[in-house]
């Protein structure tokens, strides 16, 4: 699959709407994926847990994370991230990021609801997380678009040797 470019996944990233699902692993060692709302401000990925979140435990136990970024309709964008979480406000301090809170609530809902849901979870502490594409592994890709090569869908390593789709992408 192409990759995106830099200047689309930034524009992917921040389109309204879109899940990102978090990957922890559990005191257990197995794994645990949540999807969660999350903003993107230019060089991170911002998300907020609950104090009692599960996979907020495990984030304080091990900051690695996988972040898998993707979207349902063509052309099938996604954006994988592997790298670690930082707090830049620990539980607490919610009066110091709140309207960043407002922020990423009116991603996924439209601004009265996003106000009311702030209004009514208030009390429910949560840390602002950070996990920063400069220092991660970011990958990307999508289904090609109009004018590429359509055996790029897969790398050409996934085609069985002497396969149509093998032979398209070797010969061109």
């Amino acid at each position: 699959m192409p990759n995106m470019t830099t200047s689309e996944r930034d524009a992917f990233l921040k389109e309204p709407g879109v899940l990102l699902h978090i990957g922890t692993v559990r005191e257990d060692g197995t794994p645990l994926v949540t999807p969660i709302w999350f903003i993107y401000d230019g060089t991170s990925i911002l998300f907020t847990p609950r104090e009692k979140s599960a996979w907020y435990a495990c984030m304080q136990r091990d900051p690695r994370v996988t972040l898998c970024i993707d979207e349902q309709p063509l052309p099938y964008r996604k954006v994988i991230i592997d790298g670690s979480v930082t707090v830049e406000h620990d539980l607490g301090n919610d009066a110091a990021w709140r309207d960043l809170y407002q922020r990423i609530a009116s991603r996924y809902v439209p601004e009265e609801a996003a106000a009311a849901y702030v209004r009514n979870t208030i009390d429910q502490p949560r840390a602002l997380l950070r996990v920063e594409l400069g220092k991660s592994k970011v990958t990307t890709w999508r289904m090609p678009v109009e004018g590429e090569d359509v055996t790029g869908i897969w790398h050409t390593r996934y085609y069985a040797e002497g396969s149509d789709y093998a032979r398209k992408s070797r010969d061109g």
